[in-house]
């Protein structure tokens, strides 16, 4: 696969302008939220498009995906008017914080891979550390941002690594969003310790699931028949 563009089975990504490329995190994000009834989704930083033309792919909602790189948003909506599904998806550059003061629509999903890294060596490709870095969206301002934009029966979803999971469940429960749904990722078989956390959040969970994804068998690139199963709505491979 050239790192310039990524093949699905029902869109393409063209992502040679992107701060951040195509990865597994977005795609399992994207395969795992489940909303057949919403009518409103939002995707904070949604980067090359994958997630929204994703959930579009799965869905009849009219779907918002914000960037704040301005090159990113340009070729999310380059992606997007390629697709199959260009009548659903609006790419709009803006901050969270900017589209937080202005919007007046009550989402019924929200969907974020979030900046995450706080306290690692910044890169030199200052478009890169911003869309890895939780320094232009601190946890506090995506959660405010969401409890302002959330409809009150609506979820929020995102994927993060374990320890900044638990650290984002504690300040998300404490603002009173209650974690209603768990999908713990381990890389491989026999790993010990989960690589990736899926959250879902609401304002009021009735109930609670958790499930454990394991992503490959013994070596790099046997993938397991769940994950395979997990993803075939997407990958051309599966």
């Amino acid at each position: 696969m050239p790192n310039s563009a990524f093949t699905f089975k029902h869109f393409n990504i063209k992502q040679d302008r992107c701060a951040m490329k195509v990865g597994t995190d977005a795609v399992l994000l994207g395969a795992w939220v489940q909303a057949p009834e919403a009518t409103s989704i939002l995707d904070i930083g949604t980067g090359t498009g994958v997630i929204a033309l994703m959930l579009a792919q799965k869905t009849k909602a009219n779907i918002i995906g914000i960037e704040i790189d301005l090159s990113s948003a340009m070729q999310a909506q380059e992606n997007v008017l390629e697709s199959p599904f260009h009548h659903q998806i609006k790419i709009i550059h803006h901050s969270l914080q900017e589209f937080t003061k202005i919007s007046k629509i009550k989402f019924q999903l929200i969907v974020s891979n979030p900046p995450f890294f706080e306290q690692s060596l910044k890169s030199f490709d200052e478009k890169r550390s911003n869309a890895r870095h939780a320094d232009v969206l601190p946890f506090e301002e995506l959660i405010e941002s969401v409890l302002k934009l959330l409809d009150v029966k609506g979820k929020f979803c995102l994927i993060l690594p374990v320890i900044e999971a638990e650290k984002f469940r504690a300040l998300a429960q404490k603002k009173g969003l209650q974690l209603s749904k768990l999908l713990r990722i381990k890389s491989r078989a026999g790993k010990e310790f989960d690589k990736r956390h899926l959250m879902q959040f609401e304002f009021s969970a009735s109930e609670f699931s958790e499930d454990t994804l394991i992503i490959e068998e013994d070596e790099r690139h046997n993938y397991t028949k769940e994950y395979k199963d997990f993803t075939k709505d997407y990958y051309v491979n599966f």
